[in-house]
């Protein structure tokens, strides 16, 4: 008897223009509305088989009702097994850095038990893992379907359905405190703004900097439950992960100079390809980041310019970990800034950033009054609002 099974391409593109998915990658579930099995898979793959002892001859990737999916790694995909799009170990890079790496694609090929074709119910609860929490997915909806082109662009395709899901990031889901803060400082002053006490959580009292490391507060295990995706951070007064410094570094005639270094307190993981967003009223006038790859975005709402800070490829795109001598992984850049001579000044705060923005995840700014210098008083601050969302889409047709 001929086996008859209904085809979908599953696409995550991620919209937002600055927050990535790292390393070890984003998983995907969601619950099925029948009695439905995956009967194989291209580009990815279910992490749990599930219990398919009802199945004699041909037995389906995977029966769970509800699959979790993960993407391959590169060097795990044979020819056979790889779709365009996939195999990139789950990460997702922000639109404005990588357009041609910020989806990622696999194919499920999806049957009943007794081999018949899917009836191409949109699949229920669907979640994003990315790779830990903080995402929230609307329900999958009926869209225009997938129209793609053939024999050179003569033929057009159009699949038998599509639904099209909007997933939502929260910091507030993802982390119980903030991980990552700021610290400033100038060439004329020589008090240094630290991070606040307590930015991302407090150590224990009874243990000292140099050889304290702690598990810190509102850490998850990743979907792989692998400790070594823990943040556990060197002590420090702030028990941040990632600290950001900014400092006034010159001031020429026509121009002045920023230091911008991030510092990595992690013991256990290392941030690739990691990015840093600025919000400061000063950088439309941006000549030259040395260091790091630099460009403005589009800040609608705002009073104030947004530069988005990213590591040069094969140089410093790696954030390293600390270590156990106490060492801290830092990277950092001089940033050239051209005088709008009707706008800058060294007082009162304004050569200091509004925000600052580590891998799309708020840090912890000081308070004003601390920064450091005289300001006449603190200034309101508009958050910084994500202007666009990743996309799940569900493409299916009938294969016989």
């Amino acid at each position: 008897m001929a086996t008859t099974l209904s085809l979908a391409r599953v696409t995550i593109q991620n919209y937002y223009q600055y927050r990535h998915v790292d390393k070890p990658g984003w998983n995907i579930g969601w619950t099925w509305a029948n009695n439905e099995v995956i009967w194989s898979m291209r580009g990815a793959f279910a992490t749990d088989m599930g219990n398919c002892s009802s199945f004699n001859s041909q037995i389906p990737h995977s029966c769970k009702k509800d699959p979790i999916i993960a993407d391959l790694l590169l060097e795990q995909a044979s020819p056979e097994s790889m779709t365009a799009g996939c195999c990139r170990g789950g990460t997702l890079y922000p639109q404005t850095i990588s357009p041609s790496n910020s989806f990622s694609s696999f194919e499920v090929q999806v049957g009943t038990p007794e081999g018949h074709a899917s009836s191409a119910h949109a699949p229920k609860n669907l979640i994003l893992l990315a790779p830990g929490p903080g995402y929230t997915c609307g329900p999958l909806s009926d869209v225009n379907p997938t129209v793609s082109s053939d024999i050179g662009g003569r033929r057009r395709v159009q699949v038998f359905r599509t639904w099209k899901s909007t997933c939502t990031y929260s910091s507030f889901l993802a982390n119980k405190t903030p991980m990552c803060c700021v610290s400033l400082s100038t060439f004329y002053n020589p008090t240094i703004t630290a991070c606040q006490t307590c930015s991302c959580g407090c150590r224990e009292a009874d243990k000292s900097t140099d050889s304290c490391m702690s598990m810190r507060e509102g850490s998850h295990l990743s979907s792989s439950n692998s400790v070594n995706n823990l943040d556990i951070v060197k002590c420090s007064d702030h028990m941040c992960p990632v600290r950001v410094h900014w400092h006034v570094k010159t001031n020429y005639m026509n121009h002045w100079k920023v230091k911008l270094t991030v510092s990595n307190y992690n013991y256990q993981r290392n941030y690739t390809d990691w990015n840093v967003l600025v919000q400061h009223p000063s950088l439309r006038q941006l000549e030259k980041a040395y260091s790091f790859n630099s460009t403005l975005l589009p800040a609608v709402g705002l009073g104030d310019e947004v530069g988005l800070f990213w590591g040069q490829k094969y140089y410093n795109d790696l954030l390293l970990s600390a270590d156990e001598k106490n060492q801290v992984g830092s990277v950092s850049t001089d940033i050239l800034l051209r005088k709008d001579f009707e706008s800058f000044t060294l007082r009162n705060g304004w050569a200091f950033p509004r925000r600052i923005y580590f891998n799309g995840e708020n840090c912890q700014m000081p308070p004003p009054d601390d920064f450091p210098i005289l300001p006449n008083g603190s200034s309101k601050h508009k958050p910084l609002l994500s202007l666009v969302l990743p996309f799940i889409i569900f493409a299916f047709r009938t294969h016989l």
